[in-house]
């Protein structure tokens, strides 16, 4: 079954540059992750950001989530990208 992961975020406003170069590497990641179907990411009129993110089979869902960058990666956020952040995961047809 397909997982689909909804990352939806705000970043504070000093925090552009940073997030570009690490959003660029883990997209990188992201595809080279065996199972790797697709992303996409949307900025609305008000900052919103959406990222969502397809993999094939919950194992190959698990290894990037669970990959060591990315799991820093996401602390870096945490600590100094985001204003605020949500994510979802879920499988679908």
């Amino acid at each position: 079954m397909t997982i689909l992961t909804v990352f939806r975020s705000r970043l504070r406003p000093e925090a552009e540059v940073a997030y570009h170069t690490l959003a660029v590497e883990m997209s990188q990641l992201a595809s080279e992750t065996p199972g790797f179907l697709e992303e996409k990411t949307f900025v609305a009129g008000d900052g919103e950001r959406v990222t969502l993110v397809l993999f094939a089979d919950s194992f190959s869902h698990a290894a990037w989530r669970d990959h060591p960058r990315h799991r820093e990666a996401q602390d870096i956020g945490k600590q100094s990208l985001y204003s605020e952040y949500q994510i979802y995961s879920a499988e679908i047809d």
